[in-house]
């Protein structure tokens, strides 16, 4: 019975979801629903001492990274960046190269270390004009983006920065280049399958008669100014945001060290605020550099932006707060599911499969598709069954290396389901809706998860790692 609370819970959530209904609405119903299916006593604590604290948690984190993310977003479209990027790009690569230009753009953005929420804010304005110029259907925007920067970049490249590819290193004493052949392999078949995919659904919709599309909503603003930039000076900012997420990610830690305190009145008796350098530096890190960005977008196209930057203000922080309460409410959700007696049983019943790498896969990538969260399920999954992940590996003389790698690459398999906050964030603001665009993010989701399994199989053919 237990068990089957969890499941409705998550299918509950999934249904609305993908029936346009308000996440931050019904994601708290369909925990407290679990809740009272399982102990109608637990509601009231467990709202506020689980769903709304993990909520809380979350935004304090990161919604200055949604707020920032969202503003550098409309400055590069009210600056006319985006539309100028978007001419080059075309002269250079043509109008049939889209999808592989936007791809592109948001796997070095990724890559670089750049939030994959950002990436969204960021990127949306260059797809949607470079879409619009060729006539592609806008609905094949967030299948576009989700390949670019919630697949290979985030999870299976060796060395990307992406916490996906952090958080097995302290369980597998591992590092963030474990497994590269493996890691590059699953890149190039997830790109290669992907990229396949897009354009089969790109020449389906040009030979259909179907264009970019009429009526729809967010369409970034038409450009004001004069003449645009060239197109090395529109790429600016965004050069300045890799570079100074890097630059920073180094220096915080030597310059704030391991804890940093301060107490938070010139006098008095005031306990001293401790902050754990580590847990925070990428996110300090992340707000800088997106800092460095608008700033530069504001030097190099002052009088554009200084024209609309009320209103594309107004617009941006209306879109953060949409999003980052939808993620956070997601947050709450798994948060709730995570700590059910029916969550237990899962995390048990799959820990009996006996091969240990796909033991592993399928457990990472399930929890990640209950909670909603590629780090959150990753992480439940490691905390609980790292020992027994690592025992079974050894005992098949299975290198840590290889752990890593498919547990990275299997948290971002199947968390990409509809009540997903990236997936949520994206489609909010892109204006489309589930039913518009869901089904391309599925169809690289799947492609995905095929691809973890085919490195397991590619292992222990090869012997490669």
């Amino acid at each position: 019975m237990s068990l089957l609370i969890v499941l409705a819970a998550l299918s509950f959530l999934m249904l609305v979801a993908y029936r346009g209904h308000s996440v931050i609405l019904f994601a708290p119903i369909a925990a407290m629903g679990a809740v009272f299916f399982t102990d109608p006593s637990l509601v009231a604590p467990m709202f506020t001492g689980l769903f709304m604290d993990s909520m809380v948690n979350f935004l304090k984190l990161y919604f200055p990274v949604f707020l920032l993310g969202a503003v550098f977003g409309k400055l590069i479209e009210i600056s006319g960046f985006s539309k100028s990027i978007v001419a080059a790009t075309i002269r250079l690569f043509g109008p049939q190269r889209a999808m592989l230009s936007i791809v592109t753009v948001c796997a070095l953005l990724t890559y670089g270390g750049v939030s994959l929420f950002v990436v969204v804010f960021a990127v949306y304005p260059f797809a949607a004009e470079l879409f619009r110029q060729s006539d592609i259907p806008k609905r094949l925007i967030p299948g576009t983006v989700a390949l670019g920067a919630f697949t290979f970049t985030m999870m299976a490249l060796p060395g990307t920065p992406q916490i996906q590819n952090i958080i097995p290193t302290a369980f597998f004493g591992t590092d963030s280049w474990a497994a590269p052949v493996l890691g590059t392999v699953g890149s190039v078949m997830i790109f290669a399958l992907g990229m396949t995919y897009l354009e089969w659904r790109r020449r389906t919709a040009l030979a259909a008669g179907e264009g970019y599309g009429t009526g729809l909503r967010n369409e970034p603003e038409p450009f004001a100014g004069d003449t645009l930039a060239h197109p090395l000076i529109a790429l600016l900012p965004l050069l300045l945001v890799g570079i100074s997420n890097k630059l920073l990610t180094l220096a915080i830690p030597m310059l704030y060290g391991q804890t940093h305190s301060f107490v938070p009145a010139v006098m008095g008796d005031a306990a001293p605020i401790v902050q754990e350098v580590p847990r925070v530096a990428a996110i300090w890190a992340v707000q800088g550099a997106l800092l460095v960005g608008i700033l530069a977008v504001v030097a190099l196209a002052w009088r554009p932006v200084t024209r609309s930057f009320a209103e594309g203000s107004r617009t941006a922080i209306g879109g953060a707060l949409l999003a980052s309460m939808n993620t956070a409410s997601e947050y709450g959700f798994g948060a709730v599911i995570a700590a059910l007696p029916g969550f237990l049983l899962v995390a048990n019943t799959l820990n009996a499969i006996p091969d240990p790498l796909v033991n592993e896969a399928i457990t990472v990538t399930a929890l990640a598709g209950i909670t909603g969260s590629a780090s959150g399920g990753m992480s439940i999954a490691l905390a609980a069954m790292a020992d027994s992940f690592i025992a079974n590996a050894q005992a098949a003389g299975i290198p840590m290396d290889v752990l890593h790698r498919v547990a990275a690459m299997a948290s971002g398999g199947m968390d990409t389901l509809p009540h997903n906050g990236a997936v949520i964030t994206l489609l909010a603001v892109t204006g489309l809706t589930h039913r518009q665009s869901y089904g391309d993010i599925f169809a690289i989701t799947l492609i995905s998860t095929a691809v973890v399994f085919a490195v397991i199989a590619l292992y222990y053919l090869t012997g490669w790692v």
